[in-house]
């Protein structure tokens, strides 16, 4: 039986993943390396190595963290709940991980855009298992009449694509909106886009 890991050991996991999203951020995985992440945790390389054995572990420690993150909110949608809300509530959700773990989203992405040499076998397992069964939950509200006839898979896709741009594409948003705060106009369009997308109101009613 493994023994708890005490404060110290804690409190030094977290420095070091503190530092490896900084200096992955700034340099990439391969212009990143093991002695600027120790530097940067306050941590001698020798002990850092003994919470990561490698430069690639630590990487995917905060991806796989990430990832984990990121389906939170997809198991807190209830399937007896109202259509609508349950995904509007999830959409919010991904949009205010944007607004606080900028930089997690940026590694992301990047490892994705890569390929996703990293984590490819838990997107193509975890990750579309979770989808999947997100996926049936949707068609069965929409088989049941509570809300629009849309594919649930690129509705996923397509909250991911528009909550996620705030957060790897920040440079260019903020460029265009100046001083505004882009996360109160985002918040606002997304819930007027999703209700109008989904809500039983907007499908087309036929002719009589």
């Amino acid at each position: 039986m493994n023994k708890p890991e005490t404060r110290i050991q804690r409190k030094n996991q977290a420095a070091i993943l503190a530092a490896g999203l900084k200096v992955f951020s700034q340099f990439g995985f391969r212009g990143s390396t093991l002695d600027q992440i120790a530097k940067q945790a306050g941590l001698s390389k020798p002990n850092m190595l003994y919470y990561f054995a490698s430069k690639d572990a630590i990487y995917r420690a905060l991806l796989e963290r990430l990832l984990a993150e990121w389906l939170e909110p997809i198991y807190t949608i209830d399937p007896e709940g109202d259509p609508v809300e349950e995904i509007l509530g999830y959409a919010k959700r991904k949009l205010a991980m944007s607004r606080d773990f900028p930089a997690e989203s940026r590694l992301f992405a990047n490892e994705v855009i890569q390929g996703a040499p990293q984590i490819g076998d838990t997107l193509r397992g975890e990750l579309r298992e979770v989808i999947d069964r997100l996926a049936a939950v949707i068609e069965g509200w929409i088989a049941a009449g509570r809300m629009r006839d849309v594919d649930p898979y690129h509705l996923v896709f397509s909250i991911w694509s528009v909550t996620q741009h705030y957060a790897d594409f920040d440079v260019q948003v903020r460029a265009i909106l100046g001083d505004k705060d882009p996360f109160i106009g985002a918040e606002a369009y997304l819930e007027d886009m999703m209700r109008r997308l989904l809500g039983v109101d907007a499908i087309p009613q036929p002719l009589t």
